[in-house]
C-alpha cells in the first residue's frame, strides 16, 4: 500500500482552514506575521507563504501590500449586466488617474486609429466599502475625453455627453490570471483569475469613442447578458 504523504503546507492551511472556520480567527482578523508563522509551525518562510498562498486561493485569506494577511471578510458578489455596467449599483468609492499618451500596443486596432494617435486613459479603481470591487481603463480619443471627472459615473455621464448617439455596443469576455498591478489592486492571489471584458463603443458615424479594459475579481463575479426576442410578425399575443 502507497502512503500518501501531506505537505507542510497543506498541514498549515489545514490549520488554519480549521481556525477560521471555527471562529478563533475572526473576518477581518491581521493573522500574524509570516516571519511568526513560520516560527509557530518550524518551516520556512517559502513554505508558510505557499500555505497562504492556498488559502488565498480559496477566498479565505487575502494580501494588503504593506500591512499583511487578514482573514477575509464575506464579499457581496459583483453581477456585470452586458452593456450597462455592473448591477446592482452598490454605494462606491472610487479613484480616478487621468494620463495622455499615444496608441500603441494593441490600442490602435481597439480604437481603430492610427499608430500614436493621442488618446486619454482613464484608471478607475473602485471599493465596495473595504473591499475592492473593480479595475478599469477606459480608453478615449483625446479631443472626446472630458476633465475634471471625479467618479465613474461622472465619467460616463460626461462621455455620453458631448458625442453623437452609439449605435453598437461590442463586448469580448474571457477569464485569465491576473497582472501583479491587478493582484495587488484587487486584493486577491496571482493564482485567483480574474473576469476580464473588454467593451468597445461605436458612435452612429462609425467611429470607435470609447474603449474599456475591465477587470473583476474571479471570485465572485458573473457576467449577465440578456437577448430579448421580438415575437415574429403576424404571430397573435395575448
Amino acid at each position: 500500500m502507497t502512503r500518501i504523504m501531506t505537505s507542510r503546507r497543506h498541514v498549515i492551511a489545514d490549520d488554519l482552514r480549521r481556525q477560521i472556520s471555527t471562529g478563533h480567527l475572526k473576518a477581518g482578523e491581521r493573522l500574524p506575521s509570516e516571519a511568526q508563522l513560520a516560527t509557530r509551525y518550524t518551516v520556512s518562510t517559502p513554505t508558510l507563504r505557499g500555505a497562504l498562498a492556498l488559502l488565498q486561493g480559496e477566498g479565505l485569506v487575502e494580501k494588503i501590500h504593506g500591512s499583511g494577511n487578514y482573514v477575509r471578510r464575506p464579499l457581496r458578489r459583483i453581477t456585470y449586466v452586458g452593456g450597462s455596467g455592473t448591477s446592482p449599483a452598490p454605494p462606491l468609492r472610487a479613484t480616478i488617474r487621468t494620463t495622455h499618451l499615444e496608441a500603441h500596443g494593441d490600442l490602435p486596432a481597439l480604437l481603430n486609429v492610427p499608430p500614436l494617435s493621442p488618446l486619454t486613459e482613464f484608471l478607475c479603481v473602485s471599493q465596495d466599502g473595504k473591499a475592492p470591487h473593480s479595475m478599469a481603463r477606459i480608453y478615449v480619443p483625446r479631443e472626446l475625453a472630458p476633465a475634471g471627472c471625479t467618479s465613474p459615473e461622472q465619467l460616463r455621464a460626461r462621455l455620453a455627453g458631448d458625442r453623437p448617439p452609439l449605435s453598437e455596443i461590442q463586448e469580448r469576455l474571457g477569464a485569465r490570471l491576473p497582472t501583479q498591478e491587478e493582484s495587488t489592486a484587487l486584493r486577491i492571489s496571482a493564482s485567483m483569475p480574474v473576469l476580464s471584458l473588454t467593451r468597445v463603443a461605436t458612435d452612429i458615424t462609425g467611429r470607435v469613442v470609447e474603449a474599456a479594459l475591465i477587470v473583476l475579481p474571479g471570485d465572485r463575479a458573473d457576467a449577465l447578458f440578456t437577448t430579448r426576442l421580438m415575437a415574429n410578425e403576424g404571430t397573435p399575443t395575448e
